[in-house]
């Protein structure tokens, strides 16, 4: 790994200057209002809802988004910037408003499964917008499921339980991490927090625990994937936003989207721990 370093100087410049730059708080691009992300989420066909970092809709964001769609990711795409105009660590520990916001992400969820109830939803979110999505998940009505979730670079802490989350998937969720992620989700999270307010290296570091109170039935859904050596040649060095890389989207996010289209009653019936 560290060869890749010395060959790429620039990513290793890349990521000590993310974590500093996140911190700070970056540019973003605040979405349309609300009515118009409604429209946009009540169109007919697959909806893949996407949910950036911390620092709001940035260059990453998109880049992971073009290798879906290089990929032939065919959906209608949204992006929600859930900092409301405040990113970095202001949008980390604002807890109060992220639960707000989460209800936000939810009620878009749920207008898309009553708009088009038999396509399919897809969920992707980096850093700080995995915690959102998780808490959005949580808080869907009890026969509204999602297909596939991927988390990327999660910025929640390891033993979050995500089995509230866990029943509101039909499919698969699949989360990504990284040991080489030390500057954000190691030495940064230890300082500021993860998303949910817990000052530990982050699963996005080190992987998700099952707690022991949590659903084993539920837990069955996640999928984790720890960094491999040879998703260099994909663009991804196991850095922060190393998962977000165009070619990594398309070669290794995109397979697992599902395009089998997955109907709310039919994900209803998937465990009869739905909507508990």
């Amino acid at each position: 790994m560290l060869n890749v370093f010395r060959s790429r100087p620039l990513i290793l410049l890349g990521i000590l200057l993310v974590f500093p730059l996140i911190a700070a708080g970056g540019p973003t691009t605040r979405p349309a209002a609300t009515d118009a992300l409604l429209a946009r989420v009540c169109a007919k066909g697959p909806l893949l809802l996407h949910l950036p970092g911390v620092g709001g809709y940035l260059g990453v964001d998109r880049r992971m988004l073009a290798g879906l769609r290089d990929a032939g990711i065919d959906a209608n795409i949204v992006v929600y910037d859930w900092t409301e105009h405040e990113p970095g660590i202001r949008a980390l520990q604002a807890y109060d408003r992220n639960q707000r916001e989460a209800q936000t992400i939810a009620d878009l969820i749920a207008a898309h499964a009553v708009a088009d109830p038999r396509s399919p939803i897809f969920i992707t979110a980096h850093s700080g917008g995995c915690g959102l999505a998780a808490w959005a998940l949580a808080k869907l009505p009890p026969d509204v499921k999602v297909q596939t979730v991927l988390f990327i670079a999660p910025a929640l802490s390891p033993r979050f339980d995500l089995s509230p989350a866990l029943r509101h998937v039909n499919g698969k969720m699949y989360a990504f991490s990284s040991r080489f992620d030390t500057v954000v989700l190691f030495t940064g999270t230890r300082i500021f927090g993860t998303i949910d307010g817990v000052q530990t290296e982050a699963a996005g570091f080190s992987g998700f625990i099952q707690p022991q109170d949590a659903d084993p039935l539920m837990y069955q859904k996640l999928v984790q994937r720890a960094y491999q050596a040879d998703w260099a040649k994909y663009d991804d060095f196991g850095d922060h936003i190393g998962g977000m890389a165009r070619a990594f989207a398309s070669a290794i996010l995109a397979p697992l989207i599902s395009p089998i289209p997955t109907t709310q009653a039919d994900a209803q019936a998937d465990s009869p721990h739905a909507g508990g």
